[in-house]
């Protein structure tokens, strides 16, 4: 057997996508140490790969609600499945249409997709529709429904579908095949590609917001996890930068803001960071087609 023998700009190029590899891995072990340092280290050293002492007490007083944390994380499950599932349908069914070249009706469509991505309505009247009419208010729909169509993500979809030739869509029609059947017998299999791509980013989306939770979500059992930590964060902080009483300035220099955060961080990125090994097969075919065909 030959041994595989590899050039020398070969060589130059692989050596470089693992330092790059490299500098994309260490932050991450940074947020890990950190998770596990003394705050007195991270305050005194700052942050290192390889922490000086190690300590859960950042994961300990994580974990005192841990009631919370886990309804917490249900919630924040069930807004980043269902949300991406019907981001998807919507976005694709939308996609569908624009791409589809018979429709007589789909360059006034793709033109109104497009104002929506330069006009904003504001944010107050889009809180009054989401409150006042859609009555939205702590209902688990008001993390789920905002955010479900986007623009930017139906072009990319529907680039993707132009790049499927026509004479499908022919052939498909001469079957007798209805546009339902075509769109998900034929089409949606097409582009799995594309629809993992945008899922997972989709996914991503869901996972990290914390915003509509602010301003819909007043009942404790529905905030999702992102919010719950961003008002432990924010309670932690105060607490710090209270200098009211002699008692609190003693307490507040044994709570691990800096490593809590850390935690926080390692805590939420978990779930997603498991999604890229299944997903990032589908990301250069996904966004290379959806970006350039049409």
């Amino acid at each position: 057997m030959v041994a595989k023998r590899f050039s020398v700009s070969q060589a130059i190029i692989m050596l470089v996508i693992s330092l790059f590899s490299l500098a994309c891995l260490l932050p991450f072990l940074m947020v890990i140490s950190g998770s596990l340092s003394i705050e007195n280290d991270i305050v005194n050293y700052g942050y290192s790969l390889i922490p000086r002492h190690i300590t859960f007490d950042s994961y300990r007083i994580l974990f005192l609600g841990s009631n919370r944390i886990v309804d917490a994380y249900g919630i924040s499950i069930l807004v980043t499945a269902v949300g991406t599932v019907l981001s998807l349908i919507v976005n694709s069914m939308g996609a569908y249409v624009m791409a589809r070249r018979s429709f007589k009706y789909r360059n006034i469509l793709s033109i109104y997709v497009i104002l929506t991505m330069l006009f904003s309505g504001g944010l107050v009247p889009w809180y009054i529709i989401c409150v006042r009419y859609l009555e939205l208010k702590d209902t688990i729909w008001a993390m789920i429904l905002p955010p479900m169509a986007n623009a930017f993500n139906m072009f990319l979809i529907r680039n993707f579908m132009q790049s499927v030739p026509e004479d499908i869509y022919e052939s498909a029609k001469m079957d007798g095949a209805s546009e339902y059947r075509i769109f998900g017998r034929l089409i949606i299999p097409l582009s799995v590609p594309v629809l993992a791509t945008i899922g997972l980013f989709v996914a991503l989306s869901y996972w990290n917001d914390w915003f509509l939770g602010l301003m819909f979500i007043d009942k404790q059992e529905l905030q999702p996890l992102q919010l719950l930590l961003r008002t432990l964060v924010s309670n932690v902080d105060f607490l710090r930068n209270s200098s009211n009483a002699a008692a609190m300035q003693r307490i507040m220099p044994q709570i691990p803001s800096e490593s809590m955060k850390m935690a926080l961080t390692v805590v939420t990125i978990g779930p997603i960071v498991f999604l890229y090994p299944f997903l990032q097969r589908y990301f250069v075919k996904g966004l290379m087609v959806g970006a350039v065909k049409g």
